[in-house]
């Protein structure tokens, strides 16, 4: 399974009737059992980037390519659960044909096992953003998107859901793209990490990560994210410096 982004511009018309870039040329390909991290300043265009990968917005020049039957699953910044249904409900209709033992496996990983009666509104963030996992894998996902799943999460709650992620993906061979801000979850999750630019958003560098994930001890997450600091320091002040001269 083979994801293929190849954007060349997005644009948008604000009210007063002005084009606005969001998007310069973006291209990069990840391959099955392959995480791929996007990090970048907010507002940039991660988001909107995602939605022209998804196929929710396809006013964009370029091409997204991926294999016509590859099962997607996406995970919100905000959970996005139903309300009024339970958490087991929640995650069943966007998985109706999950087996039992499928779901039970997911609970259990995920540590939901007593909350699958339990409604949206009984949970914490943390809870809800485990649901959400759950609802994503309960598809058996060929694509996994990951819309920064752990902002807004204490650091203790953030390790043990990032942990979860960690393997939930080594289950199964998934495409994996994920954006965060975090340079330790890039640095923990990703394979491939891509610095974006300020909008309109562009690939400033790409940096591969050797170590396998299930390896890499915390000296050396140490050393990748310190490494990735200073990364994006210099590529972030060529970029300024190339405004400044333009």
């Amino acid at each position: 399974m083979r994801l293929e982004v190849d954007i060349l511009s997005k644009t948008f018309r604000s009210a007063a009737g002005e084009t606005h870039a969001v998007l310069a040329p973006v291209k990069f390909a990840l391959q099955s059992g392959e995480v791929g991290v996007l990090i970048g300043p907010s507002g940039c265009g991660k988001s909107t980037m995602l939605r022209i990968i998804l196929g929710l917005d396809r006013d964009f020049e370029g091409h997204i390519a991926r294999p016509p039957e590859a099962r997607v699953g996406m995970v919100f910044q905000e959970p996005r659960l139903l309300p009024w249904r339970s958490v087991e409900q929640n995650v069943r209709l966007a998985a109706p044909a999950a087996s039992d033992a499928k779901l039970a496996e997911l609970f259990r990983i995920l540590e939901l096992e007593a909350h699958r009666s339990h409604f949206p509104g009984e949970l914490s963030l943390g809870l809800a953003r485990r649901v959400a996992l759950a609802r994503a894998f309960a598809v058996e996902p060929d694509v996994l998107v990951l819309d920064e799943p752990l902002a807004s999460l204490d650091d203790a709650l953030a390790g043990r859901l990032r942990d979860e992620i960690a393997t939930l993906v080594a289950s199964r061979p998934v495409t994996t793209l994920l954006v965060t801000h975090s340079l330790d979850d890039a640095a923990r999750l990703g394979d491939r990490l891509f610095l974006l630019s300020r909008r309109p958003a562009r690939i400033l560098a790409e940096v591969p990560i050797d170590i396998p994930r299930e390896t890499r001890s915390d000296a050396a997450i140490a050393a990748i994210k310190a490494g990735l600091a200073r990364r994006a320091q210099d590529e972030q002040g060529g970029e300024r410096a190339g405004r400044d001269v333009s």
